[in-house]
């Protein structure tokens, strides 16, 4: 049966949910959904409304060119967004600015009006109209008026240059500076949106319009409206310190408790700060050398703070993500259920302040937790999904959430909870994304390594698989490496694989997150050794069954998963054709040359940067591979994919320079390959190039290469 995984043009035309908000009243979640442009050149974005119980149809609520995302509540139920459509008032203004829609019905208007825009909504407050956002001031600037000044002669004079004063210079896929991340405190209740208003804001502009040669004398740039609530910079001269790792506002909105960076040579730390958003003032909370905080969170009683600790790693070993709670002051911290063998994300207080809900990897899956401020962890959700965009419904404790799997994608969906605070059963929401029809079917297998350790992995089998034809595998190694196949990705889809025949095999080998410490530690410091073996032994078990044809097998994986293919292309040559993506290649060049080279130096010992290197084993290299990198990708930068490119012409091209060997380079794109018609020439490539050496089909290229 033909589904939208057999057409790659049906496939990146499906709606995809990326977000949600629920309101303070709980009754109404907030969806944002990218859909593909006409031009099918890009996706853009709107937020739909969908009842929260479960009742009702999606309504659409935004419309716009530009689109909008990060969606948030006030109290009074007003949604914010953030979006760069056109400012009525403001016509030559196009970055992202805040926006307000009201809850009792009208336009949307705009909160801000900064040069440099509006990034993300940092933090909102339950009971006041303050909220925090994240925005970028020129260095040298004294005011939001001086930055717009300072930007706009930039811009007239061509000149892009930076100067850096600090690493790191670039973040996965954009340069850094020369403006500097900031935090500003906006109350969206002084948002002054009256006839006199506005009057009395065209009469100060028509003034300083008809004096401009005072203007001009002075240089005094353009005053911030006064329609609009000027912003208040908690972070004044900042450095790096505004690239936060989370953040949360006090139920009053006066107080900011954020994870704040601490410079540190050529990387850093994350300290938690409290700010007061009235004077600014700075009060650090916890404030540890060798430690990161992250992802603070408010109790809904203003009177506690919680958040993730984690001791910086070494090539030692890894270290736990300890979830701690506090007083608001940083008092009586303590950290609550030690024994709790796994990473917290999405953490946000239970409804009655006696305990935290998070999420965290598990045995491929990312279930719901419960984490009570006393006592051992508590699993609420038993199913095969992965969950994210958690909000806890103060009125009865419900959770809504977005979820999803390899066979279905993010969708919403509410938890209910018992007296006890159990889980009750799961409610899916309506969506204007409805699930999509996935070939195939999704299993679990397991093997037994070496040491003992219990490898488990999804298989997707597609149609038809038996043994009477049994199909070709492909096995797909994930990045991260402390990462888990648990939850769907429009970027990497299996489903697309299984549509054309293939069964993919998806491994959590050691590194990966969700089995423990202990399981991570298997492959620290040694990315060659444990979970290269780990893929073997698991394919091992694939190509056993009498479903698979183990004479027709092929390797594929991005990041670290490209980092591992290579290390496979250079240790076996089982695999027919091995595709490798945004591939780390020679360890001791990467080190030095990723967005974040500290880090890399810290997890390796320099021997085992040398021995775990894939560029040593250029020579065994004796299956045909199809090298792809972006050449905006920072994080993996491009001379890995050249540098392999080169190796692989040195030591395996004939005198006439041609070899099995392919490199699909895409000059604007990063880390990931987020053009729509670019994912569809990806897919194309790799299909075609599996084919040739897995399938036998005749050699053929996407039309839009030329």
């Amino acid at each position: 049966m033909a589904t939208p995984f057999h057409s790659l043009e049906s496939y990146i035309a499906l709606p995809r949910v990326e977000a949600a908000a629920l309101s303070p009243d709980g009754r109404t979640v907030v969806l944002t959904v990218a859909v593909l442009k006409k031009d099918q050149t890009a996706y853009e974005r709107a937020l739909w409304s969908v009842p929260a119980d479960g009742s009702g149809l999606p309504r659409r609520l935004t419309r716009s060119a530009k689109g909008e995302s990060g969606a948030a509540f006030t109290p009074a139920g007003d949604i914010l967004f953030v979006s760069a459509r056109a400012d009525a008032d403001a016509d030559d203004l196009e970055s992202a600015q805040l926006w307000l829609l009201p809850s009792a019905g009208g336009e949307a208007r705009p909160v801000t009006r900064l040069a440099g825009g509006v990034a993300a909504i940092a933090a909102t407050a339950a009971a006041s109209d303050r909220v925090v956002l994240g925005a970028s001031l020129l260095p040298s600037a004294d005011s939001i008026e001086a930055d717009a000044a300072l930007r706009a002669e930039r811009k007239k004079k061509k000149v892009a240059a930076i100067l850096h004063e600090r690493y790191p210079v670039r973040y996965w896929d954009h340069d850094l500076g020369p403006a500097e991340p900031h935090l500003l405190a906006v109350d969206v209740d002084a948002l002054a949106d009256t006839v006199a208003a506005v009057a009395a804001d065209t009469a100060a502009e028509e003034e300083a319009e008809a004096a401009p040669a005072a203007a001009a004398a002075t240089d005094a740039p353009a005053p911030y409206p006064t329609t609009l609530p000027r912003p208040r910079d908690l972070t004044p001269r900042p450095g790096r310190a505004g690239d936060t790792d989370g953040a949360a506002l006090t139920p009053d909105g006066r107080t900011l408790l954020v994870a704040l960076q601490r410079p540190l040579q050529r990387g850093g730390r994350t300290a938690l700060v409290a700010i007061d958003t009235e004077s600014g003032a700075h009060t650090a909370l916890v404030d540890e050398a060798g430690v990161d905080i992250a992802a603070p969170t408010v109790s809904h009683d203003g009177r506690s703070v919680a958040y993730v600790r984690a001791r910086k790693a070494s090539p030692a070993a890894p270290e736990q993500a300890e979830v701690w709670v506090s007083g608001i002051d940083g008092s009586d911290a303590r950290r609550i259920v030690a024994d709790w063998d796994r990473w917290a994300t999405a953490l946000t207080w239970d409804a009655d302040d006696t305990g935290l809900i998070a999420v965290a990897d598990d045995d491929g899956r990312a279930p719901i937790f419960r984490l009570p401020l006393d006592g051992p962890a508590e699993r609420l959700t038993d199913d095969d999904f992965a969950y994210s965009h958690v909000h806890v419904d103060r009125t009865n404790g419900d959770v809504v959430a977005l979820r999803s799997s390899w066979v279905q994608p993010s969708h919403p969906v509410r938890i209910a909870r018992g007296p006890g605070g159990e889980a009750a059963g799961v409610t899916v929401l309506a969506t204007p994304a409805p699930a999509p029809e996935v070939p195939g079917t999704l299993t679990e297998i397991e093997a037994t390594a070496s040491d003992g350790a219990r490898v488990r992995s999804w298989l997707l089998l597609p149609e038809g698989a038996s043994a009477e034809t049994p199909a070709p595998l492909l096995l797909w190694i994930h990045g991260g490496p402390l990462s888990s196949w648990n939850a769907w990705s429009w970027r990497w889809s299996p489903a697309l694989a299984a549509a054309r025949g293939y069964a993919v095999l998806l491994p959590d080998p050691a590194l990966s997150t969700g089995y423990g410490l202990d399981f991570i530690a298997r492959g620290w410091n040694a990315w060659g050794a444990a979970p290269y073996t780990d893929l073997l032994t698991i394919t091992d078990v694939a190509v056993a069954r009498d479903d698979i044809d183990e004479t027709r097998t092929a390797a594929m994986g991005g990041s670290f998963g490209g980092y591992m293919a290579n290390w496979v292309a250079g240790h076996t040559d089982r695999f027919r054709a091995i595709v490798t993506h945004a591939s780390l290649w020679a360890l001791d060049q990467f080190a030095g040359t990723t967005d974040l080279s500290v880090y890399w130096q810290e997890i390796f010992t320099p021997e085992a940067m040398v021995e775990n290197s894939p560029h040593r084993f250029v020579e065994d290299i004796a299956t045909p591979l199809l090298v792809i990198h972006g050449d905006k990708d920072y994080r993996v930068p491009i001379g890995e994919g050249l540098r392999l490119w080169s190796e692989l012409a040195e030591h395996h091209a004939d005198d006439e320079g041609r070899m099995p060997h392919r490199f699909l380079y895409f000059p604007d794109e990063n880390h990931w390959i987020l053009g729509p018609q670019h994912a569809v020439v990806w897919y194309e490539t790799v299909f075609a190039f599996l084919g040739e050496h897995v399938l036998g089909s005749e050699p053929t290229r996407a039309k839009l290469l030329g």
